[in-house]
């Protein structure tokens, strides 16, 4: 059956779907993390970083999380197509960073843990010195 198909699913895929989740889901979560390996090394570690957080603390249903996953992709493939600095996307904190960009996506629950991983990794990314050591990495 291919995407947007108006007709019926069979029970087959009905079934494999409430065992494994949305088939549609899977194949674009492929898809993007497929986009993320192209990204260049610094980039690619940003965004894996970013995406470990919200997948903590982000939108908790396929579909709003897909969105934003591929909102993320664009966002950075653009950024390293442009050469723009990590820090001139992420700004100088970066857990605000990621709160005004899942200002738009349904939320899940925030710890302080996973921002201060966070922000670590996104200074390693860009090339800074940390003072805070990550002791979940």
């Amino acid at each position: 059956m291919t995407a947007g198909s108006n007709e019926p699913k069979s029970r087959y895929l009905q079934y494999l779907e409430i065992v494994t989740g949305s088939l549609e889901e899977k194949k674009r979560y492929r898809q993007y993390k497929a986009r993320i390996k192209q990204l260049p090394e610094n980039y690619r570690i940003a965004v894996e970083a970013l995406e470990r957080y919200l997948m903590h603390f982000g939108p908790v249903d396929g579909a709003g999380a897909m969105e934003m996953y591929d909102d993320l992709a664009e966002l950075f493939e653009q950024g390293a197509a442009d050469g723009t600095p990590i820090r001139d996307i992420f700004g100088e904190d970066p857990v605000e960073f990621v709160e005004a960009f899942v200002a738009n996506y349904p939320l899940g629950h925030y710890r302080a843990r996973e921002r201060n991983r966070f922000t670590s990794a996104v200074e390693r990314a860009a090339g800074e010195n940390t003072t805070t050591k990550d002791r979940t990495d």
